[in-house]
């Protein structure tokens, strides 16, 4: 298992080959190799800023003598003409690290502005139900992704299948329903001297009933509407935590978190965002190239 750091590391390295490859030809053919210059990261979209530990990390693992300056950091909120951060250096190192930077930081961004949309009306909507993510992420990009869902006021459920056990529709039904999933969970984590909290998915109130009975540290109501929803908090009154999941939007989440459950986790903060629009532009005489 890579640590975080690696992650980013790791997908770094990968996405500047596969931008780069043999060589920027438009950069090398008529920008001096020892020319310095001099650009800004321009806001053009209201929402809500993510990601700059990874821009400096972007700029100073492609070349180390870049110089950033900040001035805005990360869950600040962001207007049209804002300058996020200059950076300062040799110009072909800029320009090779526009893209990347770009990719990055206006996606990080845009998931960050989603989440704070949604956490904030739950909020508004007189509720203490918090918005949660889920594996339903870009590949290699799961660490960043969900650390924008952090910045935008959300919270993360499980990273990986490492480090929680959800037992879901399938795993139940291969297992020979909810009592035995929960009970091998249980068993699993004492045998192999885990620690992790155990989650079971349920899709009516009689596995409800089988999840309560077995216990668990949460239940997940899977596609309930908001009236079983309401009437589900009620039976758990509190024995452990509660989630809802399954085609609620933006439109529809209120009357889920009204009813009571401690989480809603949505996969559209990752799967559908739409980006934050920025651009990197020269300062001064350099002229950047798309």
């Amino acid at each position: 298992m890579f640590s975080k750091k690696e992650c980013n590391r790791r997908l770094l390295e990968l996405a500047f080959n596969e931008d780069i490859g043999d060589g920027d030809h438009t950069t090398l053919c008529c920008i001096d190799k020892d020319a310095i210059g001099e650009s800004k990261l321009l806001i053009k979209e209201e929402g809500i800023f993510a990601g700059i530990n990874i821009a400096k990390e972007i700029f100073h693992m492609f070349d180390p003598e870049l110089e950033v300056v900040v001035f805005i950091n990360d869950g600040e909120k962001v207007k049209p003409g804002d300058i996020v951060l200059s950076v300062k250096g040799k110009v072909q190192s800029i320009l090779q690290t526009e893209r990347l930077l770009l990719n990055v930081l206006q996606r990080m961004s845009g998931i960050a502005t989603m989440t704070h949309k949604y956490q904030q009306a739950l909020i508004d909507a007189g509720t203490k139900t918090r918005v949660l993510d889920t594996r339903k992420t870009t590949p290699g990009m799961r660490m960043l992704e969900k650390e924008a869902v952090k910045i935008g006021g959300g919270m993360n459920h499980r990273i990986g299948l490492f480090d929680m056990i959800l037992l879901k529709d399938n795993h139940i039904d291969f297992c020979g329903g909810v009592h035995n999933a929960i009970s091998k969970a249980k068993k699993y984590c004492k045998d192999k001297g885990k620690d992790l909290k155990i989650e079971c998915e349920v899709r009516d109130f009689k596995e409800l009933e089988e999840a309560l009975l077995e216990g668990c540290d949460r239940i997940m109501f899977d596609n309930f509407t908001p009236e079983e929803t309401a009437k589900a908090v009620k039976i758990v009154n509190g024995r452990c935590e509660t989630e809802s999941s399954g085609g609620i939007t933006y439109e529809n989440m209120i009357p889920y978190a009204k009813a009571g459950v401690d989480f809603i986790s949505f996969g559209a903060l990752t799967h559908s965002v739409k980006c934050l629009d920025m651009s990197l532009k020269a300062t001064g005489s350099s002229k950047l190239k798309i």
